[in-house]
């Protein structure tokens, strides 16, 4: 019997996931515009951002709530139709959850 591997991001609250998912984004010299951000995440936490029936496919509903959250907190500024940016406060946030996932050896760089 293969076991399969939980990923070590599995705990990581998917609010702190999409900000490194922006600040990767960012940090690419790309707008985060919001198709790129679903990939950008998808690509880096697949099984917190894919449909629970077809887990090839990124759901992009899954970050519908947490970027109004994330904006409403002040951690993001900028809309689905425009695009995002880390606020200061977002920028130390995503900082401090890449020394988290570093940590974890996600393999993510």
């Amino acid at each position: 019997m293969v076991k399969k591997e939980t990923p070590s991001y599995e705990n990581e609250p998917v609010n702190d996931l999409i900000v490194f998912g922006i600040y990767s984004v960012l940090k690419s010299d790309k707008d985060c515009v919001f198709e790129i951000l679903v990939k950008e995440c998808f690509t880096l936490f697949p099984r917190a951002f894919s449909f629970n029936s077809y887990p090839d496919w990124p759901d992009s509903r899954k970050l519908d709530r947490p970027l109004r959250w994330l904006r409403k907190e002040k951690f993001i500024s900028g809309d689905p139709k425009t695009s995002f940016t880390l606020t200061k406060a977002g920028k130390e946030r995503a900082i401090i959850i890449e020394k988290r996932l570093r940590q974890k050896k996600l393999n993510l760089f």
